[in-house]
C-alpha cells in the first residue's frame, strides 16, 4: 500500500528549481535532515548516509499523439533505516 505524505506541484523556472535543489542537496550534504514544505503542509526527513537513488526519463503519450517528458528523481530507503545500514531492501 502506498500512502503519499507530501506532494507540491507548480510550474517555475529552471532557476527557481536549481534553487531547490541545491537546498536539499545541501541538507542532504550537511545532516540529512530535509523538511519540505508547501502552504500549510510540512514533512520532514530524516535521509540514511546510503539511501538508493533512482533517476528515470519516461515519455508518456496521449491518445491524440500529443507526448510529454518527465524527469524523476528519487530516494528511497526503509523507514526506520539508520546511517550504519549498508544494504537497504527496497521493492
Amino acid at each position: 500500500m502506498e500512502e503519499t505524505l507530501f506532494k507540491s506541484e507548480s510550474a517555475q523556472s529552471r532557476a527557481e528549481i536549481a534553487t531547490y535543489l541545491r537546498t536539499v542537496a545541501d541538507r542532504l550534504d550537511a545532516d540529512g535532515e530535509v523538511t519540505l514544505s508547501a502552504g500549510e503542509q510540512s514533512q520532514t526527513l530524516s535521509v540514511p548516509a546510503r539511501p538508493v537513488f533512482e533517476v528515470k526519463v519516461e515519455r508518456e503519450t496521449s491518445s491524440s499523439g500529443a507526448a510529454e517528458l518527465s524527469l524523476e528523481l528519487e530516494l528511497e530507503w526503509d523507514e526506520g533505516a539508520s546511517d550504519t545500514d549498508s544494504s537497504l531492501d527496497v521493492s
